[in-house]
């Protein structure tokens, strides 16, 4: 519990030293965002079991206001001031139409086999695991682009309290106890950096009377000792007046509630109704619950598979500032033994303030 409660103070303690002073000229508002991940919304508990991650969000900030690490993240996010390579591939082409947001965020992900009663790991089936990580977030983005840069300090393994949340979860429910978590990876420190851009498609925006279409395409990758990775794919949306803030629909290493890129568009009613659906190909390099920490001689037993597809649909319902809405995702096997497609459900929670 120290570990947790240590993370939490770091993270958002931060946030009224790095806040800047407010500025008529950008966007006040910020977002709270809580992302819950469960298996049991399709019936099963094993493999990807759950998940839960709290990101807040800065309002659009002059980049004067960036300090500590956000500021060293800006070399990643395409502007004048990035590496070279960042410009040329994910370059804005009018750099003075450049604003940024810059983010936390809390994570606690969860692994589990399909047998919960062995206090051996059941062979063949997926190994005890849980991560979590504190997040330090840099945001990037003109009336196309927004480029997200988020750094990642974690900790695998009993560190990281997975056991001890679901005992709690369970105790709460009812539900039997998984009795195999000595047997989890063990606890590593983890640094991971990861990166993201996700593009408007212009030919999908648009509007009749109240309804509206958008869409987006996305790419990233992510390198570091809990998961490296790389990733394509795309979403739209469709309904009755389309909330203007864009938002991630499930937990990613950088999921946030962001306001629509920076279009200057804004609600326009207290009422939000809408249904979204989208795609992912993943390529995975390295992943510690399947593989085993980077720097510990430890044997999962699986074999993780190299390419992970997944579909997943929803919906959404907006009052006001508070947004909620719920994603479905079939995703397909990660490992060798693993049979048949797996099945998660996310909550999202939006606060605009």
């Amino acid at each position: 519990m120290k570990t947790l409660l240590g993370l939490i103070t770091l993270g958002f303690a931060c946030l009224p030293a790095w806040a800047a002073l407010p500025d008529p000229n950008f966007d006040e508002d910020g977002y709270l965002t809580f992302y819950l991940d469960n298996d049991l919304f399709a019936g099963r508990d094993r493999d990807y079991t759950n998940g839960a991650r709290l990101a807040w969000i800065s309002g659009n900030e002059p980049v004067e206001s960036l300090i500590g690490v956000q500021r060293y993240l800006r070399r990643l996010t395409g502007d004048p001031q990035s590496f070279g390579v960042f410009q040329t591939i994910t370059g804005f082409e009018d750099p003075k139409s450049i604003v940024y947001n810059y983010g936390f965020s809390l994570t606690q992900l969860m692994y589990t086999p399909q047998d919960a009663m062995p206090y051996t790991q059941p062979p063949y089936q997926r190994r005890y695991a849980g991560w979590t990580g504190l997040g330090f977030s840099l945001h990037a983005k003109d009336e196309k682009i927004l480029n997200s840069v988020e750094l990642s300090i974690g900790a695998t393994g009993p560190a990281s309290l997975a056991e001890e949340t679901q005992d709690f979860i369970h105790d709460i429910r009812g539900a039997t106890k998984f009795n195999g978590w000595a047997n989890q990876i063990p606890s590593e420190l983890t640094v991971d950096l990861s990166f993201i851009q996700k593009r408007r498609l212009d030919f999908a925006n648009f509007r009749y009377g109240v309804i509206r279409v958008d869409g987006i395409t996305e790419w990233g990758a992510r390198l570091g000792t809990f998961r490296t990775d790389t990733h394509v794919g795309g979403m739209f949306r469709m309904g009755y007046n389309l909330p203007p803030d864009f938002s991630d629909p499930r937990l990613s290493p950088t999921a946030y509630t962001h306001h629509y890129f920076n279009s200057g568009f804004d609600y326009d009613s207290h009422w939000s109704v809408f249904l979204l659906a989208g795609g992912q190909l993943t390529a995975v390099g390295h992943d510690a619950t399947l593989d085993g920490p980077l720097f510990s001689d430890f044997n999962t037993g699986i074999e993780r598979r190299p390419l992970v597809a997944e579909v997943y649909a929803g919906f959404g319902i907006r009052y006001r500032r508070v947004e909620f809405s719920y994603a479905h995702t079939w995703r397909t096997e990660e490992y060798t033994t693993q049979r048949g497609l797996a099945q998660i459900g996310t909550i999202g929670i939006k606060l605009r303030f």
